[in-house]
């Protein structure tokens, strides 16, 4: 029995990892769920939070902050679908307030649906990477 899986965590933007793991932390709808290879097959709906990523011969997770999306999971892979994630070296937490604070600034004053998905995007991405900020500071 293999003891890996492959995942690859891809955004709006870009593929964020591909890459093997021994165990996967992600954040679904329903709380957080641990994956270890060989897992059910199931698919879920993430909401913002940190996804963790344990790769072998690596002493450090891999961390990335996820303002939501899709989780599918087979037996020797995992594909996680998200609109925003950044991962943990590029977060700021200085800079994730202040995009939240103006991104609800903006929320409030949006004039069309094209300024309100904007801001809503931007707000997204501020709160998953606040999340994660958190998590991380609570589990050094």
């Amino acid at each position: 029995m293999s003891d890996i899986m492959q995942v690859e965590v891809v955004s709006n933007e870009e593929q964020i990892y591909s890459g093997e793991a021994s165990f996967v932390v992600v954040p679904t709808r329903s709380g957080e769920l641990g994956i270890y290879p060989k897992h059910t097959p199931i698919m879920s709906l993430l909401k913002p939070g940190l996804l963790r990523l344990v790769v072998p011969g690596q002493s450090e997770e891999i961390r990335i902050g996820v303002s939501g999306g899709l989780l599918e999971v087979q037996p020797d892979n995992i594909k996680i679908l998200s609109d925003i994630a950044i991962r943990s070296e590029e977060m700021d937490q200085k800079r994730a307030e202040e995009s939240k604070r103006m991104a609800e600034e903006k929320l409030k004053t949006a004039s069309s649906d094209k300024e309100r998905e904007k801001a809503e995007t931007a707000l997204e991405l501020a709160i998953a990477e606040l999340k994660a900020l958190d998590y991380i500071k609570t589990h050094k």
